[in-house]
């Protein structure tokens, strides 16, 4: 696709970063390393920028079990599988001599459906992993969970429950409240159930799967056996079957004021409704910490029912330039305001 086709609001432009195959999750280095996913890939690659601003791209890890989620923390860059979690020491130091994988002892399911765990850590110095549901819709325990435990594996514990399948989570920058993402069941239609934009702000909360979908849809199936009334609502309803998966607070002080603290959304893209939708990154705006709106911010990958890309994840550079993988076309974009960077505090 050509670049102009993806439209972005006027003062923005867009970049190709990088060309890495089937680029899926991403995460920065104290380096300013970008490390990136592949999870049909088996591989997982290391963006570094060169002192003339180009990149190279470096293939550290290959033949994994479809690898989806990484982190990076205190020099370790950690990798989760489908039933594992990997980390490696030192790593910006050894982008060139890989050292050996640690394995944490972390009890992860192994069936494949919804198998693209997602990994982040967060203000609490724990890692954060979600576990997708097995199914479109069912009933199985030590599935649907956001977990949480200590950076070498121990003291895990279960942080949020009834999430479908969450590929993409966050912190609040002030408050450090939990922000997730998560896809809606199938075969209810085109235009139900909405994906979900939640917040978890403490443990123990229920966010309804597979009884109740978005707050106030009751499952057909499994809808008897729960009220809705008693699960947590999301914050924001998304668009149906929008794949919405990476999320970020922009943190960063070059784009206008205006978008300080609030929420990109990157949505990979419908695959089963009669008229696509999504294909797209996505901006919610908060007032005092609440979802007001929720609007277009980069699109053009979807037109005319032809597809030329599918966003995946999101980073916030240093720079304050925002990221936006695409593993359709394997691609890392780098989306920036070519006006004056500017000045603003965080709307909470």
């Amino acid at each position: 696709m050509a670049l102009d086709d993806i439209r972005v609001p006027a003062g923005f432009s867009v970049e190709e970063f990088a060309d890495v195959p089937k680029a899926r999750s991403l995460a920065l280095g104290d380096k300013g390393t970008v490390f990136v996913s592949n999870l049909r890939g088996r591989s997982v690659y290391a963006v570094v920028r060169e002192p003339d601003g180009a990149t190279r791209t470096i293939e550290l890890l290959d033949d994994l079990n479809a690898p989806n989620g990484i982190a990076y923390h205190d020099g370790y860059l950690y990798v989760a599988e489908v039933s594992r979690v990997t980390r490696y020491a030192n790593i910006e130091e050894n982008l060139d001599n890989v050292p050996s994988a640690e394995v944490l002892d972390i009890d992860l399911p192994d069936k494949t459906h919804h198998r693209a765990r997602y990994i982040a850590f967060g203000p609490d110095n724990k890692l954060y992993i979600s576990i997708g549901s097995p199914c479109n819709v069912c009933e199985e325990e030590g599935f649907g969970l956001i977990i949480r435990m200590n950076p070498d594996g121990t003291g895990r514990e279960t942080y949020a429950r009834g999430i479908r399948n969450s590929v993409g989570f966050t912190w609040h920058p002030v408050n450090g409240d939990l922000w997730f993402t998560d896809n809606g069941r199938d075969m209810l239609g085109d235009d139900l159930p909405p994906d979900e934009l939640n917040r978890a702000p403490t443990m123990g909360l229920d966010f309804g799967f597979p009884y109740c979908h978005a707050g106030d849809i009751p499952d057909p199936r499994y809808g008897d056996d729960k009220s809705c009334a008693e699960t947590e609502p999301p914050v924001r309803k998304l668009g149906p079957h929008v794949a919405s998966l990476g999320l970020r607070f922009y943190t960063g002080t070059q784009f206008p004021a205006a978008y300080h603290g609030q929420i990109f959304i990157a949505e990979h893209g419908s695959w089963n409704r009669s008229k696509k939708i999504g294909y797209r990154v996505t901006l919610v705006r908060l007032e005092n910490g609440v979802p007001v709106s929720y609007e277009p911010f980069a699109e053009g990958w979807l037109k005319d029912e032809s597809v030329s890309g599918r966003p995946v994840d999101l980073l916030v550079l240093e720079d304050g330039s925002l990221l936006v993988s695409d593993d359709f076309a394997g691609k890392i974009y780098r989306i920036a305001y070519s006006g004056a960077a500017q000045q603003g505090t965080d709307n909470e």
